[in-house]
């Protein structure tokens, strides 16, 4: 057995990500198929309908120990910036959503969709750490 030591973070993250991908893959098609169907009764319709969303929370679990256990302060700092990033995006986006549909200007949404403005927010703070990284390498 490899001891977890020796596995690189940014493996063990991805083996993370990819569990939890796969639980919400799963999850989300049983829920789907049972639910939409109307073939479960309330108890276990409450677990299908809650265990996409468990996943997902995996998935944020896994970024969280990502910040965690990276040792090396500078690439830290890079995923706190992109998850600041993240962050900032998300709520800046959600609170004009908010306004625009308190005036009936814009239809509402399923409150899921915050997190998927998240990881999109991910991917823009990777993209600015990027950009500020070359930035940094040509001067």
């Amino acid at each position: 057995m490899t001891d977890r030591r020796t596995i690189p973070v940014s493996r063990r993250y991805a083996i993370r990500v990819a569990v939890a991908t796969v639980a919400y893959l799963i999850s989300l098609a049983l829920a789907v198929r049972y639910l939409e169907s109307g073939m479960t009764v309330k108890p276990l319709g409450y677990l299908l309908a809650i265990a996409p969303g468990t996943a997902v929370v995996g998935i944020l679990w896994a970024f969280g120990l990502l910040l965690i256990e990276e040792k090396d302060e500078y690439r830290r700092m890079l995923l706190v910036r992109q998850s600041l990033v993240a962050t900032g995006f998300t709520l800046s986006v959600i609170t004009v959503w908010g306004f625009l549909n308190n005036f009936g200007m814009v239809p509402g949404v399923s409150a899921f969709c915050v997190v998927v403005l998240w990881f999109v927010g991910l991917g823009v703070g990777g993209f600015l750490n990027c950009l500020a990284e070359s930035r940094h390498e040509d001067q």
